[in-house]
């Protein structure tokens, strides 16, 4: 049995799982501060609409066994492992217009969204 050398090509890395914008810290910051105090907000992926896919948040006291915790500039949200693979280098983003405020993901994974925006296809 003959060993071969490991490689000395460097490896590409990953992308962040998750990148969160200066306005999506901020707002969480608020959260955590005020009513969702000793909560997390979790981030996954699950089907709804016509496109198949959409983002779902929810609000828990404690990450899941399966969770991946992101922390950036003190804040943390956590990613379901089954979501990890649709959001592979994705920003959450936080806007406020005159008519709607909210979370956005700009995702370079999807392929396309539906007409309303609220599903999305890899």
């Amino acid at each position: 049995m003959t060993l071969r050398p490991a490689s000395t090509t460097p490896r590409r890395g990953l992308p962040p799982l998750l990148t969160l914008s200066e306005a999506a810290v901020a707002r969480l910051r608020r959260l955590y501060e005020s009513g969702e105090e000793g909560r997390l907000l979790r981030v996954a992926v699950g089907t709804k609409g016509c496109s198949g896919l959409s983002y779902q948040m929810s609000w828990v006291a404690a990450p899941g066994p399966g969770d991946e915790t992101i922390t950036q500039d003190g804040v943390t949200v956590l990613i379901d492992r089954q979501a990890t693979l649709f959001l592979i280098g994705t920003t959450m983003d936080y806007r406020e217009t005159a008519l709607e405020s909210g979370f956005t993901f700009v995702n370079p994974n999807e392929k396309g969204r539906c007409g309303c925006g609220e599903s999305f296809h890899v």
